[in-house]
């Protein structure tokens, strides 16, 4: 993987892929930024959201779970001090479907978690991770 990133202006960059997608980043105004783009431990937070979501909504329609939302929350802690790493990540899976089993949603997550995940295997090495899950009846 190679990803470069090109200053704008102040404490703004456009991070590009490869492929060519590009999203931008910025800091908080009162460090500098003007809060237009995404902050570095966001983008970090996303990947980790978006990897082990994309692993659980993949093992869930192998197991034919009829699932009709699916929404992956990551909620993180950080220290105090600098240079102000995570210290705790909670992971919320929220699946919602129709009769959704309890025990393909707990499987998924841990595949995902021992598995399959590599922003997940790479964070726990560093920070203490839940998981959490609720299901949710579709209407």
């Amino acid at each position: 993987m190679q990803v470069a990133l090109d200053w704008k202006q102040g404490m703004g960059f456009c991070g590009r892929a490869a492929d060519g997608l590009s999203l931008d980043l910025d800091a908080y105004p009162e460090v500098g930024g003007t809060g237009s783009g995404f902050r570095p431990m966001e983008l970090l937070g996303l990947g980790l959201g978006g990897c082990t979501g994309m692993d659980v909504i993949s093992i869930l329609r192998k197991k034919r779970q009829e699932v009709t939302a699916f929404e992956v929350r990551v909620n993180t802690e950080q220290a105090a001090e600098h240079p102000r790493v995570w210290t705790q990540v909670l992971i919320e899976y929220i699946v919602t479907g129709k009769n959704i089993d309890p025990a393909a949603v707990e499987r998924a997550i841990q595949l995902s978690s021992e598995k399959y995940c590599p922003a997940q295997n790479m964070f726990k090495k560093a920070v203490q991770i839940e998981t959490r899950y609720e299901i949710k009846q579709a209407g």
